[in-house]
């Protein structure tokens, strides 16, 4: 029913998703879905700008801290979690709220995932003596973006790329862009999309705010700092202790700060703490932008235009009128 649209709330990293999300949940008696591919993973709060513990208790939040980090985590096992949710969500009549910068995740939702040809037992036999590791070499040399996204331990999505390759003669990544990016296919679950659009000063600014905060929180009064490093420790601080305990995996390593903090932890007299901070902020603005890029290209985005002054009730006001426009011309066009 039209009342239950889901929400799809689009913005860069520090942009105010987490803040809109939580807003209008209260609002439109909803929950949130989390779409940030880092925020999945427990025991990593200092870097990962995770919904404050005071935001959850408002709302219930699905989707953050399932998630071992030293373990792989697909996206196609966030869609079958977030899937799940928004089933429970249809039956409890609860308006679902889906918040988080991951591209990947947002277009799994909106789009699904590429199914692809069927399965050639003889082809998946014939690689069964080569090791993962063999395999993933393989597979680089075919299809380089693949292999960046997949891990050389999993196995099961190797093997099904050098097969869809086997089979079509394209590349999965040529495959699923084609699937993704198809103008004429309407979305999964006839969401309302929500963009919040930022000055590239502005946004920028933030940014470096949020990186300091989680580098050297006590640098900022109390409440900004547990804003942000929620876990209580710094991002070096916890890096330094999940590393320890050998509780970070390939992914979770990746994740920015996560990946600079590591850098200096190898190296501390070559590369310091505070060339770590620096090369996070740059990396981080750099995402930002990315962002922004692949934001721009979902259809039917209904954007709202953020500046430093605005506030979040101001954000707030500003979405529900796009959804009752949206809902409006839904019914209108029926």
């Amino acid at each position: 029913m039209s009342s239950l649209r889901p929400i799809v709330i689009l913005g860069p990293t520090a942009g105010g998703k987490s803040e809109l999300a939580v807003r209008l949940g209260e609002a439109l008696g909803g929950e949130v879905i989390n779409a940030d591919s880092m925020q999945v993973y427990r025991h990593m709060d200092a870097g990962t700008a995770k919904p404050t513990h005071e935001q959850r208790s408002c709302i219930p939040h699905h989707l953050i801290d399932c998630a071992e980090p030293d373990r792989p985590y697909t996206v196609s096992n966030w869609l079958d979690s977030a899937e799940a949710c928004l089933s429970g969500m249809q039956h409890d009549r609860k308006r679902p709220i889906v918040a988080g910068g991951t591209n990947l995740y947002l277009k799994s939702l909106l789009h699904g995932m590429f199914q692809g040809p069927g399965t050639d037992e003889t082809y998946r036999a014939s690689l069964g003596e080569q090791s993962s590791q063999d395999l993933h070499t393989r597979l680089a040399d075919i299809d380089p973006p693949a292999a960046e996204r997949i891990a050389p331990a999993d196995r099961k999505r190797i093997v099904r790329a050098l097969e869809v390759h086997h089979l079509t003669g394209m590349t999965i990544t040529e495959h699923q862009s084609q699937w993704s990016e198809d103008p004429d296919r309407p979305y999964r679950y006839d969401p309302v999309l929500i963009g919040l659009s930022w000055p590239t000063d502005a946004i920028n600014a933030r940014i470096n705010l949020r990186v300091k905060a989680m580098f050297y929180p006590h640098k900022f009064d109390e409440l900004i700092a547990r804003e942000v490093c929620i876990g209580g420790r710094s991002l070096p601080e916890e890096t330094a202790d999940l590393e320890a305990r050998g509780l970070l995996g390939m992914q979770a390593r990746e994740a920015l700060g996560t990946k600079q903090v590591l850098e200096h932890l190898a190296d501390p007299s070559r590369f310091t703490l505070d060339d770590a901070y620096e090369k996070t902020k740059v990396h981080t603005r750099r995402f930002g932008k990315q962002q922004r890029t692949w934001m721009r290209r979902f259809r039917g985005v209904r954007w709202i235009e953020m500046h430093p002054e605005i506030s979040p009730g101001e954000v707030a006001e500003q979405a529900l009128a796009l959804i009752e426009a949206a809902e409006n011309d839904d019914h209108a066009s029926h």
